[in-house]
């Protein structure tokens, strides 16, 4: 990331504006697939731009903002997909969202290659825990199916 850009972030103090929110949601949607578990970090926010929201921000909508902050700043390097590598899919299901990371291990070393997460739809969160888990897989089969079909070798989810 640009040294200028992390400059701008670090000195960005949370505001309880909309607009101020608005921004920074948008901000942080451009780096979403840097960022591991994204949808968990904004779910809480998401929820002050529907229309009938409580505004402005409490504390803990302030807490999450100075997480994406800090996620921002310190997001994982990704690296590009080697097709020759032994590949890891791993994916996780929470209440609300669903999040994946795409790894390969080269010299016993974990690399992360993408990051993925998504809110839950309203008629999907009543799903027990073990289908929102192969929900989480499926989906991100789907989303990586050009990753994952152009790899030499099998590939393992977790």
């Amino acid at each position: 990331m640009d040294q200028v850009r992390v400059h701008q972030i670090l000195n960005w103090t949370p505001s309880r504006k909309f607009k101020a929110l608005q921004s920074i949601l948008g901000f942080a949607i451009y780096y979403c697939h840097f960022i591991k578990n994204y949808s968990n970090k904004i779910s809480s926010l998401t929820s002050f731009l529907k229309k009938d929201s409580n505004f402005p921000l409490n504390e803990e909508a302030l807490r999450q903002l100075l997480k994406i902050k800090d996620a921002s700043t310190t997001a994982s390097i990704v690296s590009h997909l080697n097709p020759s590598l032994h590949t890891i899919v791993e994916t996780d299901a929470s209440d609300y969202a669903l999040g994946a990371a795409l790894s390969q291990v080269s010299e016993s070393l974990k690399h992360p290659i993408a990051f993925d997460s998504g809110k839950l739809l309203p008629e999907r969160l009543n799903y027990e825990i073990y289908d929102k888990e192969l929900l989480g897989i499926v989906w991100v089969l789907k989303s990586w199916r050009s990753f994952l079909l152009s790899i030499s070798c099998s590939f393992k989810v977790h």
